[in-house]
């Protein structure tokens, strides 16, 4: 059994494969190979990371749309909240007296008017802000989502119903498209333009 092993061992070490993978010339050759792999590969990831950021597809640019109006809403509610903290502090703690009204207001009704003001700033300001951080937060592709902005309010222009077709009491259902958030919200608004645009072009008798 020893002699068997022995014999085995021998032969292996004079088997062809084992006389090539000992030759340097090989061993170049397999290291240069590798070497020349590896770049292709990683310029193949590389490839594939640039196809994808290189283009947006409409449910991604919807979606990310959606985002959007999530964060200007997140936004809104704190500034309003701190419009309303900070109107009441400062108008709470003013000097009123009732015997003197301002322009012609009891102060308690014009302090009042003045914090629902301040209220209403803080709401205004809120989407700026949120939109401000969203922006932030895509920063690297916002080329892409400003030439899809391009193109979605031109289809938004091309689609909705005229302007001057609504009325006061009937207005024309996002006339932005601004609810938009979904491929399937998208045809819903399709949908609801065309109900629209019938309505007012064949008023029922």
């Amino acid at each position: 059994m020893e002699a068997f092993t022995a014999r085995g061992l021998r032969a292996s070490r004079r088997s062809p494969l084992c006389t090539v993978t000992k030759n340097p010339f090989f061993l170049s050759r397999l290291q240069s190979t590798t070497t020349k792999a590896r770049p292709q590969v990683a310029s193949g990831r590389q490839s594939a990371q640039t196809s994808t950021t290189s283009s947006l597809t409409w449910p991604e640019y919807l979606a990310i749309r959606r985002n959007k109006r999530t964060w200007q809403t997140v936004a809104t509610i704190p500034c309003a909240l701190l419009g309303l903290a900070g109107g009441a502090t400062y108008f709470g703690n003013l000097d009123t007296d009732p015997l003197k009204p301002i322009m012609g207001i009891d102060p308690f009704f014009f302090y009042g008017f003045c914090t629902l003001g301040c209220v209403g700033v803080g709401a205004l300001v809120g989407p700026t802000i949120g939109t401000s951080i969203w922006r932030y937060r895509n920063r690297r592709i916002l080329s892409l989502i400003d030439n899809k902005d391009v193109e979605f309010f031109s289809r938004v222009a091309k689609n909705r119903v005229d302007a001057s077709l609504q009325s006061p009491t009937h207005p024309v259902p996002d006339y932005y498209g601004e609810k938009i958030g979904s491929l399937h919200q998208y045809r819903q608004w399709l949908r609801d333009q065309a109900k629209y645009k019938r309505k007012a072009l064949l008023p029922e008798k």
